[in-house]
């Protein structure tokens, strides 16, 4: 490998494991405050996280609360063990570019796909549960800042990844017939 390629993997490393924190951060957040609010001091949900003011769903009803933080915090939940599988990728140094038509990386990018779908589907019932209870009348914050948004954009990277890992498992094949072959 190159030493540019090096440096790149080594900040895509770094990097990954500041994405990996910040989603940690935030499903501590989200957790800490859902029971906060829930169990000890309901006027929590008035500061929920940063911008997100979550009282009048509250005051509207606590099983809708529970349910929005719950899909709140299991994509981000998912989100964060993505970003950990891509830490140990780095950490474990399973990243051969040399052959990367392995399985360590047909298993990698599957898993990765299987996360992103997961994120997607969680993501696009939390956005259509929210959207259901403005229509009832309640006021919540923005799909952004409760963290559902986009939910099209991971399903569609959820099925290009395992489009890759399909064409992945191909060249394994071929790999595998030609090592014999030789």
């Amino acid at each position: 490998m190159s030493i540019k390629t090096d440096y790149l993997l080594k900040a895509l490393h770094v990097i990954s494991w500041i994405i990996f924190i910040g989603l940690c951060i935030e499903v501590g957040g989200f957790l800490f405050n859902a029971v906060m609010t829930v169990l000890l001091k309901p006027e929590a949900a008035s500061k929920f996280w940063m911008e997100v003011d979550l009282s009048e769903l509250y005051r509207y009803n606590d099983s809708h609360f529970i349910t929005v933080t719950s899909l709140m915090v299991i994509v981000s939940v998912l989100r964060a063990i993505l970003f950990y599988m891509i830490v140990k990728l780095f950490h474990d140094k399973k990243l051969d570019l040399s052959q990367p038509f392995n399985e360590a990386t047909r298993g990698f990018i599957q898993t990765i796909a299987y996360l992103a779908l997961g994120v997607g589907l969680f993501s696009f019932w939390g956005a259509k549960y929210a959207l259901n209870l403005v229509a009832q009348g309640v006021t919540i914050p923005d799909l952004y800042y409760l963290r559902l948004g986009g939910a099209d954009v991971w399903i569609f990277m959820g099925i290009i990844l395992l489009i890759i890992a399909s064409i992945f498992k191909k060249g394994i094949e071929l790999q595998t017939e030609n090592d014999l072959t030789v």
